[in-house]
């Protein structure tokens, strides 16, 4: 799945975390924090295999 990096708390990053384990999902987005990833509809995205 290709999905956008989106706001945390939202239903969004749930359905992302329904395809991968909660604490991967987390470690994405703290590393696209420091990597300084631009988020939403038009930032990057992760794919999750």
């Amino acid at each position: 799945m290709l999905t956008n990096f989106h706001l945390p708390r939202s239903t969004l990053i749930m359905m992302a975390a329904a395809l991968a384990a909660r604490e991967l999902i987390l470690e994405a987005y703290r590393e696209a924090v420091r990597e300084r990833y631009r988020f939403f509809s038009y930032g990057d995205c992760m794919l999750i295999v």
